[in-house]
């Protein structure tokens, strides 16, 4: 039986880099920032899990600043494991909890590439889950995803749910992650559901979207549509780089801990600065309702074969960086979104605008 505890999302000022070492920067800080949010949050349950959002170890400058991939690559991004996951797993011992984390990070397969990696380390500190965020991304975003090697990737990993959305079942539940844009999508969030997901980290989200609820409505909905728990701490200040002294609130806070049912255990409006949000974690309360529910526990009454309909026909390109380096954003936007809305109308999905 896996008791109740404490799940805590930090939501932490970050500094954007130039090189890999600044990242240290940022690890400092988010230690820092789990000896408040630990402490106090475990006054009525443990913490058992700590959730760190993405961009908090090296914020998001190569979107930000359109920053050539391959040199990103070469002096930001990161190992899994690495001497960064070395540090995450030192507050992992300390506080004997589970952390879910984000970073930039290389492919050992692959030469001057990076991916936007989500990643999972045990109380011990060792690396259990790496989840390469899938298709789709944010459009500015430079990272290659499966979907851009797809070939390359089913060949190496397979054609499968763990190929694309792994789940690892651990002591406090089974896990899985989707970060960002992926939430905006609720293809990700059923694929994590339907491979055994019970606890889903989904982090982070900018401003404007959390300002006019994105953030929160599609985070709710993933929840109750699937019935699971969704951690989704977002950004605190946003530093330009390490020595700037003003920073931007460029994620307007709104960070949630949700239940199986899609209602807020854990809220926390703040993001200006450094802030947590904490919220209980009832894992058996949610199996139990998953075998006794009559109505909205959905999963058990799908009508799979109808929805395979939806997407007998591709829309968005594979193997769109198998042969060459992600686009930066001018491209990006003439090749592929304006395509992509062109194919839509083309179709008869959409119907054109009046001019």
């Amino acid at each position: 039986m896996i008791k109740p505890y404490t799940a805590v999302g930090l939501i932490p000022t970050v500094r954007g880099i130039r090189k890999r070492s600044d990242i240290k920067i940022n690890l400092d800080h988010i230690h820092s920032l789990c000896k408040a949010a630990a402490w106090l949050s475990s006054l009525d349950l443990p913490v058992r899990l700590i959730a760190v959002p993405e961009g908090a170890l090296q914020a998001f400058n190569d979107e930000v600043l359109d920053l050539d991939h391959t040199q990103f690559a070469r002096e930001c991004a990161i190992d899994i494991p690495g001497e960064e996951t070395e540090e995450l797993g030192k507050i992992c011992r300390e506080f004997d909890s589970y952390i879910m984390a984000q970073a930039k990070a290389k492919h050992p397969d692959l030469k001057d590439v990076f991916f936007n990696v989500g990643f999972i380390l045990n109380p011990k500190g060792k690396v259990i889950l790496k989840h390469y965020k899938v298709s789709p991304l944010w459009p500015v975003e430079h990272s290659v995803c499966p979907h851009d090697v797809y070939d390359w990737w089913v060949k190496k990993y397979g054609n499968n749910l763990n190929a694309f959305w792994p789940v690892v079942d651990t002591e406090i539940g089974r896990m899985g992650i989707m970060m960002a844009n992926e939430g905006s999508y609720p293809e990700n969030a059923r694929a994590l559901a339907m491979n055994g997901a019970e606890i889903v980290y989904r982090a982070s989200y900018p401003h404007p979207g959390t300002g006019n609820e994105f953030f929160e409505i599609q985070s709710r909905a993933r929840a109750l549509d699937n019935n699971m728990y969704i951690i989704a701490p977002n950004m605190g200040t946003y530093y330009l780089f390490p020595e700037d002294t003003t920073p931007i609130d460029t994620f307007g806070g709104r960070s949630f801990i949700i239940n199986y049912r899609g209602q807020i255990v854990g809220r926390q409006e703040y993001g200006a600065g450094s802030t947590y949000v904490g919220g209980v974690i009832d894992i058996e309360a949610l199996r139990d309702h998953r075998a006794r529910a009559k109505w909205d526990n959905w999963m058990k009454d799908l009508r799979t074969e109808l929805y395979q309909l939806l997407y007998q026909k591709p829309i968005y390109p594979k193997n769109l960086y198998l042969k060459r380096k992600p686009m930066k954003h001018a491209e990006y936007a003439e090749k592929v979104t304006k395509k992509q809305i062109k194919l839509m109308h083309d179709r008869g999905i959409w119907v054109k605008p009046s001019e």
